[in-house]
């Protein structure tokens, strides 16, 4: 069981634009004062370079262009509906709006298996749409899977009955709380718990202010530290600039990086920095317009393929 992988998948954007019904409850989004399609062709530019980027240390970056005919801004953002394990097995999740389910598309699976890989079930939990039951992917899961460990910050995008479920399935044990930002003088939940916290191999960095229930904070600081992870603390305000949403690759010769926007990069401290490079180097590129319209930022670009060779 390995925690990292080499390949990941990433979709190009074809209708990238502030996505007005994710608004409603991701508090990163933000106003560009530009028009839509200049949106789009930044966007398509920033996710160009990042690709370069990755695929110049060694990682293996599948890329299928995102679908002209469905109105899909948020398309970038794949790990939120789908995730691939090691066993052969994909998830597909039921996303909280409705412009989003639309991402799901099977061709890329298809895809994944000309690239290679193989598919064996597919378990398909987006029957849960119907009751108004989210759970988007890993935007929603942080997963330890050398551990066996699912780390889900309640919000509306996370239901905790739909994520036992998965956990029961995918036999991981779940590590359940609640992440709070605050929004207008108010606390209210952070829509996604890949924006507060992400685990690599060796270290979690984790906005740890977020948890605002004691015991509940205590509680996930023993599980990182009972599987011995080094806890890299961040501040809200660099979470707000994305430095929970990162990302650990390979890339040539199992290097590791840990990948994450200019922005969360710029953002870490020396001391912080100098942690994480204890472990492994940091891999940055600009996703200024992504993040500021999309709410999302390098993680959510990123859906790791665990899935065995065929």
């Amino acid at each position: 069981m390995q925690q990292t992988t080499n390949s990941i998948l990433m979709i190009r954007p074809i209708n990238f634009r502030k996505n007005e019904q994710t608004a409603v409850n991701n508090y990163f989004q933000e106003d560009l004062e530009i028009k839509n399609a200049e949106i789009n062709i930044k966007a398509q530019e920033e996710f160009d370079v990042f690709v370069q980027k990755l695929r110049a240390v060694g990682v293996n970056v599948i890329v299928e262009s995102d679908d002209e005919k469905d109105d899909t801004p948020d398309s970038i953002f794949p790990n939120n509906w789908v995730s691939f394990h090691s066993n052969g097995d994909i998830a597909k999740y039921p996303m909280f709006a409705e412009n989003r389910r639309k991402e799901r598309r099977d061709e890329v699976f298809i895809r994944l298996e000309e690239e290679g890989f193989k598919i064996e079930n597919i378990i398909d939990y987006t029957s849960a749409e119907q009751e108004e039951i989210f759970l988007e992917g890993t935007g929603s899961i942080a997963l330890d899977r050398v551990n066996r460990k699912a780390y889900c910050a309640l919000s509306p995008r996370a239901d905790e009955e739909l994520f036992i479920e998965f956990c029961e399935d995918f036999e991981f044990t779940p590590v359940i709380f609640t992440a709070n930002q605050t929004v207008d003088g108010k606390r209210l939940a952070i829509y996604h718990t890949n924006v507060m916290m992400c685990i690599a191999e060796n270290f979690a960095v984790i906005c740890l202010d977020t948890i605002d229930d004691k015991k509940e904070r205590k509680n996930v600081v023993k599980h990182l530290k009972q599987d011995g992870k080094e806890i890299i603390a961040i501040t809200e305000e660099q979470m707000h600039q994305f430095a929970g949403n990162m990302l650990q690759v390979k890339g040539y010769n199992n290097q590791l990086y840990l990948v994450m926007s200019a922005a969360a990069h710029n953002s870490l401290t020396q001391n912080q920095i100098k942690t994480i490079e204890k472990y492994c180097p940091i891999l940055s590129s600009s996703l200024e317009t992504i993040e500021t319209c999309g709410g999302g930022s390098a993680r959510c670009m990123m859906a790791e393929v665990f899935l065995p060779r065929s």
